[in-house]
């Protein structure tokens, strides 16, 4: 029985196991660039021009490949506005009703699938999405039990059930885990290959016009697209990451440069979320790198960390717990955020630097988003509803499963400790550490209070003393109340009233 088989925005492969039995001559792939989906948060521009140009680049090479495909074009005024509209018109123009789909990966879409399902007059059949390496069942039978869920002991199960850097069923080197070595602060001399860029052909060229014309409203700028639009394009920045960074990749994979957004790091996330790369082959070329002799042991385990490991603990985290997850708030934090959030003007460079790059690339390494812009974010007490949409809405790999355990796990400790066993808070110390940005920056991160001190320093103690009550006992934070408790009243109360007047000043 010919089908109509749904493909997503973020669901771009051959492997895609709806499409795996497409009878070629019979069965219509079903494609659409759908406002529903562009604007269920204003997504950067960048985004938007990167998945509607690869789904138009993949509807053509299925074509290549002999499969026809309805596909509908962004049409502001005529087309179909959601997957719902878009199936019924390619139902109404093929005489088709029965439906093939791979189930979603986040929440609000499996939620509309589950529901379509019920309601469609005719056969709708769901897959389970294999291109993931822990499926959600697998996921639920690790956690079944533990008190704790710390991505590490998940990540060696990974590491054994597909035998990554292992032998005779022990790590190789002795260890699991090169994290203590891969928190290098950047030195002079660094040469830092350059990011690996594509001209916009003519399908891109066109998707810009369209996005600039309808979405002109929306975070980001279009000036600096180069992204790869094709799983060809896609492999190529794969190739430059394995030969050009992967060696410095673990060594600096913490470090920040002013005005170097791309530093040693891939940027391939957004390829391997939207269906472009599978997580298996851009593990097993960073194994082999390691093999070769290419790259050194802490650069391969780190990388493989990132993907086999995190990648995978975070979406398990988000539909082991959803849907309550989205409305965690631990710490009661409840700020708007600042506007220059949404511009990059701020007098701290950093900052000014993570969201200016944000603006212009959709991109911002893990650090940056993490202990800068995240870190800043906890810190001042920014709501997490506030802060999971902005995270969605900037950066060209955010999806929802991957982005809301990031964010309120990770850097709000808003789900008070499932992902992270203490808040990531620092003081501008660590910033100075890792980067150049505090040289050049208005405030001092040497000075602790006052109107010129590095508001980092002050916001670090004043989260912590405004969060005692919960965060004492924690036993990773000892040491640092050891230390607030030899602070003087009046040191406590200047901390307190700097942040005061900082964060009423945004």
């Amino acid at each position: 029985m010919a089908k109509l088989l749904l493909v997503m925005g973020d669901q771009l492969s051959e492997n895609l196991p709806s499409l795996q039995d497409a009878v070629i001559g019979e069965d219509i792939i079903v494609m659409g660039e759908l406002s529903s989906e562009a604007t269920s948060v204003r997504h950067h521009k960048q985004k938007i021009a990167l998945i509607f140009s690869a789904m138009r680049h993949f509807a053509k090479a299925c074509e290549a490949d002999g499969h026809t495909v309805y596909y509908q074009q962004y049409d502001h005024d005529n087309g179909a506005k959601d997957f719902a509209e878009l199936l019924t018109n390619a139902a109404e123009q093929s005489g088709l009703s029965d439906i093939s789909m791979t189930r979603a990966s986040e929440y609000r879409l499996l939620t509309w699938q589950d529901e379509f399902a019920a309601s469609w007059n005719g056969t709708v059949s769901l897959y389970d999405d294999i291109r993931f390496l822990a499926t959600k069942d697998d996921f639920a039978t690790w956690a079944a039990g533990k008190k704790q869920l710390r991505m590490e002991f998940f990540y060696r199960e990974m590491r054994r059930k597909y035998n990554i850097l292992l032998e005779d069923d022990k790590p190789v080197g002795g260890q699991w885990n090169y994290d203590s070595e891969n928190r290098k602060p950047p030195k002079s001399g660094l040469v830092i290959p350059a990011k690996t860029r594509f001209e916009p052909d003519e399908i891109t060229a066109q998707i810009l016009e369209v996005v600039e014309a309808y979405f002109s409203d929306h975070f980001g700028t279009l000036d600096a697209f180069d992204m790869a639009v094709t799983r060809e394009q896609a492999l190529e920045v794969l190739d430059d990451f394995i030969t050009q960074r992967l060696p410095d990749f673990g060594s600096y994979q913490d470090a920040m440069i002013a005005d170097e957004p791309f530093m040693y790091h891939a940027h391939i996330g957004a390829y391997i979320n939207i269906g472009l790369l599978a997580p298996i082959e851009v593990i097993t070329r960073a194994e082999q790198a390691y093999y070769d002799g290419h790259a050194p042991l802490n650069a391969a385990e780190g990388f493989i960390r990132q993907i086999l490991g995190w990648r995978e603990y975070i979406r398990g985290i988000y539909w082991h717990f959803m849907p309550d997850y989205a409305d965690q708030n631990a710490l009661n934090a409840t700020k708007p955020l600042p506007a220059f959030f949404w511009d990059g003007k701020t007098k701290m460079r950093c900052l000014s630097q993570s969201i200016g790059q944000t603006i212009t690339y959709a991109y911002a390494h893990h650090i940056q988003r993490l202990m800068v812009i995240g870190n800043f974010s906890l810190l001042a007490g920014l709501s997490p509803k506030e802060v999971n949409e902005w995270f969605l809405i900037v950066y060209s790999d955010a999806f929802e499963w991957v982005e809301m355990p990031n964010v309120s796990g990770m850097v709000l400790f808003a789900d008070d400790g499932i992902v992270a066993s203490k808040p990531y808070a620092a003081g501008g110390n660590y910033i100075d550490k890792m980067s150049n940005y505090c040289k050049g920056c208005h405030y001092k991160v040497k000075e602790k209070t006052g109107e010129t001190a590095c508001p980092f320093n002050y916001l670090y103690w004043d989260f912590l003393l405004r969060h005692e009550g919960k965060l004492r006992n924690n036993p990773r934070l000892g040491m640092i109340y050891r230390t607030a408790d030899k602070m003087g009243d009046e040191k406590k109360a200047i901390i307190r009233q700097d942040a005061e007047k900082f964060l009423s000043s945004l």
